[in-house]
C-alpha cells in the first residue's frame, strides 16, 4: 500500500512544471487510483481528511503520489467501518496508539454485529409467525386454529384481531384468551370458522351467503353477546372486510342486524 511506483505505469504521468520527474495526478486519476469517486475525494477535502492542493498555473489541482497513498489509507479505513471522524487521528497515530484504536474499533464493530444479529432473529420471528408481537397464549390459539383446519388466511385475520385488541384493550386479553379456548372446544364454533373459509371466494350475491349470514348471526347471539361493546371490533371488522367482497357482505349484514337489535332495545 505504501509503494507508489505502480501508479505511473497504471495511470501515466503529468509533468510537473517545477520538476518534470515528479508524478502528479488529476483529481480523476487520483480517485481511480484509490477506487473512489471524484465526489468522494471532494468530500474528504471538505471534512479535512485529505489536504486540498493549490491550483497550478492552468487552474487545475494536481495531486502527488503521496496524496494517492493517503487516499488509499483513508478509503481502506472507511471500508473497514472506521467512522470518518476517527480516521484523521488514526492516520497520524503512533504504532501503539494505532493498534489500541483499532482494537477499540473492532470491539465496537462486534457490538454492532451482535445488535444486528439480534435484529435478524427478531425479524425471522416476525416472518415465521406471531411470537414477536403476541403473547404465547395467543400464539397457541392461532396454532390450534390451524390444527382444526382453519385456513391460513382466516388465521391471519384472527392474529390481526388480537394485535388490535392488545393495543386498544389490553385489559380484556386474559379473559378473551379463556373465552376463545373455550369456544374452540365447541364444534359449532369450529364449523362456523370453516364455513367462513369456504365462502371466501363466493360472489357477494351468492344465495349461500344468505344462509351463512343467518347461521353466523344466530351463533353470534349465542356466543358473543358482549362483542358489540368491544372498542377494537370496528377495526377488526374493517380488516375482515378488506379481504374479499363476500366477507365484506357478511360483516355488513351482521353489523346491520346488530344495530337493528340495539335500536329495538335488544342487547345482542
Amino acid at each position: 500500500m505504501s509503494s507508489v511506483e505502480p501508479l505511473a505505469p497504471r495511470l501515466g504521468t503529468i509533468a510537473c512544471h517545477d520538476d518534470p520527474r515528479r508524478t502528479v495526478l488529476t483529481i480523476g486519476q487520483l480517485a481511480a487510483t484509490a477506487g473512489v469517486t471524484v465526489r468522494t475525494v471532494r468530500h474528504y477535502h471538505h471534512v479535512g481528511l485529505l489536504p486540498e492542493p493549490e491550483r497550478d498555473a492552468s487552474g487545475y489541482r494536481r495531486y502527488s503520489a503521496q496524496a494517492a497513498v493517503d487516499l488509499i489509507r483513508i478509503r481502506t479505513l472507511a471500508d473497514a467501518g472506521v467512522p470518518l471522524a476517527r480516521i484523521d487521528a488514526l492516520l497520524h497515530a503512533q504504532p501503539t496508539e494505532f493498534a489500541s484504536s483499532i482494537t477499540d474499533i473492532d470491539a465496537e464493530l462486534q457490538r454492532r454485529i451482535d445488535e444486528l444479529t439480534e435484529y435478524r432473529r427478531r425479524i425471522a420471528e416476525l416472518a415465521s409467525g406471531e411470537r414477536l408481537v403476541l403473547p404465547p397464549e395467543v400464539v397457541a390459539i392461532l396454532n390450534r386454529m390451524r390444527s382444526l383446519g382453519v385456513s391460513e388466511r382466516r388465521v391471519r385475520l384472527e392474529r390481526d384481531s388480537w394485535i388490535l385488541m392488545q393495543a386498544l384493550e389490553p385489559g380484556v386479553m386474559r379473559q378473551r384468551i379463556r373465552d376463545k379456548n373455550a369456544a374452540f372446544d365447541d364444534p359449532e364454533t369450529v364449523r362456523m370458522y370453516l364455513a367462513c373459509d369456504q365462502s371466501v371466494d363466493w360472489d357477494p350475491n351468492d344465495p349461500r351467503l344468505d344462509r351463512l349470514i343467518d347461521e353466523l348471526d344466530a351463533w353470534k347471539i349465542d356466543h358473543e353477546r358482549d362483542s358489540g361493546r368491544s372498542g377494537h371490533l370496528k377495526l377488526v371488522f374493517s380488516r375482515i372486510s378488506e379481504e374479499t367482497p363476500a366477507w365484506q357482505r357478511i360483516v355488513d349484514a351482521l353489523t346491520h342486524r346488530a344495530e337493528r337489535r340495539r335500536t329495538a332495545g335488544y342487547d345482542g
